[in-house]
């Protein structure tokens, strides 16, 4: 027998509140106009909805606009102190926690080392806690409304961690930070939290489909598709794709995968192995790699390393172009952030004659606009997200 399911009154409104409001953050400041005609919702339910938003202080009017023969049209849009959201990046080399308002500004970040390769995870939550206490450090934690964490690992069943890289296996990573904070907890994978901040925010607004490349000590990849309120995001582990049969040796335990030639400790290996010296790795691994790249102006060791992340990160980009077919691919991340410039066009060349041409010439690949921190940027999304979707309220 066909279930039928009703919806009632305040469902509707629930809904029209959600979407309204997940249309103006991520395309405002709007008109009531523009969000009649992306809606597809009546000027009357509109305005009611507007108006309720307005009264609850999750929106505000932002300036005007001119309009074609007719009165300037308003602009609307969300409020960046209705609140604020903690945005955590657990790296492979760091912690690094960020205050955020509302609207995604930076109110203050910590950033504390990890040191090894098979991090203790109640040391890991330590840092995580103090750094969170850190940021609202003198401020007023009422005013947080969510906490948001990227782990280098996917995330099952409402917090648990598996992040092979940190040598973690179901780990109840959620249960060791919920209890000491006083706001909702969400936890996602890196990749995801940054390709849906360059979705909304970066490189990625506006394309039908981009692939968010997250260069790091990891490498991974976020596909963010466009959807009528928010980009669909997953994720791949395309940096354990294999770039090279028999090639380097992969922290994973296969040979030949990109992250074997573009990761940010393995570009300095590689680096160290050609000059004859000790690789610097760990948390100094991004100055190394920003050094790196200020020798690889002139000829020699280092300019060789960068023409060889270029090629082999052009066929990895390459290969997801003719997998996925995006409109555009961003490189972002800590080592897109210091190496995206000084690789870009050697990058696009090689995309250029391992892609199919007809995938490669409606496909623009283009830098991260984010910084180095985009990821704790991205991690506050998740907080945010929750917050769209309630239509506004944080209870």
């Amino acid at each position: 027998m066909t279930q039928v399911v009703r919806q009632t009154t305040r469902d509707l409104r629930r809904h029209n509140r959600a979407a309204l409001l997940s249309s103006l953050y991520l395309r405002g400041p709007v008109s009531r106009l523009e969000l009649v005609a992306e809606s597809g919702l009546s000027a009357a339910t509109v305005t009611n909805v507007v108006s309720e938003l307005i009264a609850d202080g999750v929106v505000a009017e932002a300036g005007s606009v001119e309009s074609d023969g007719g009165r300037p049209r308003t602009l609307l849009a969300v409020r960046p102190d209705f609140g604020h959201v903690v945005g955590v990046d657990v790296g492979e080399t760091h912690v690094e926690v960020g205050l955020f308002d509302c609207a995604l500004g930076t109110l203050g970040t910590v950033r504390h080392p990890l040191v090894g390769t098979r991090l203790d995870p109640d040391e890991v939550a330590g840092l995580v806690r103090t750094g969170i206490a850190e940021v609202l450090e003198g401020g007023e934690p009422d005013a947080v409304f969510g906490v948001g964490i990227g782990v280098p690992g996917a995330v099952r069943d409402g917090g648990i961690v598996h992040a092979p890289t940190l040598g973690w296996r179901g780990v109840a990573f959620a249960d060791l930070i919920h209890p000491h904070i006083g706001a909702p907890l969400h936890l996602d994978n890196r990749a995801r939290t940054l390709g849906q901040v360059e979705a909304w925010r970066g490189a990625g607004r506006g394309a039908e489909r981009a692939i968010v490349a997250l260069l790091g000590v990891g490498v991974g990849a976020a596909v963010a598709t466009a959807g009528p309120s928010h980009p669909g995001i997953t994720t791949s582990e395309w940096g354990h794709t294999v770039v090279k049969a028999g090639g380097a040796a992969c922290r994973c335990g296969s040979h030949g995968c990109l992250e074997a030639y573009v990761g940010t400790e393995a570009i300095v290996r590689h680096y160290a192995d050609r000059v004859g010296k000790q690789p610097v790795i760990g948390d100094e691994s991004d100055n190394e790699l920003a050094r790196i790249v200020a020798e690889a102006r002139d000829d020699g060791p280092a300019a060789d390393v960068l023409a060889e992340t270029g090629e082999y990160l052009g066929i990895g980009i390459a290969n997801l172009i003719n997998l996925l077919s995006p409109d555009r691919v961003v490189l972002s991340g800590s080592a897109g952030a210091i190496m995206g410039p000084a690789i870009l066009p050697a990058v696009r060349d090689a995309v250029g004659r391992h892609a199919l041409d007809y995938l490669a010439g409606r496909t623009e690949v283009v830098l991260g606009s984010l910084g180095p921190d985009a990821v704790a940027l991205g991690a506050a999304t998740l907080p945010i997200a929750q917050l769209l979707a309630n239509g506004g309220r944080t209870g």
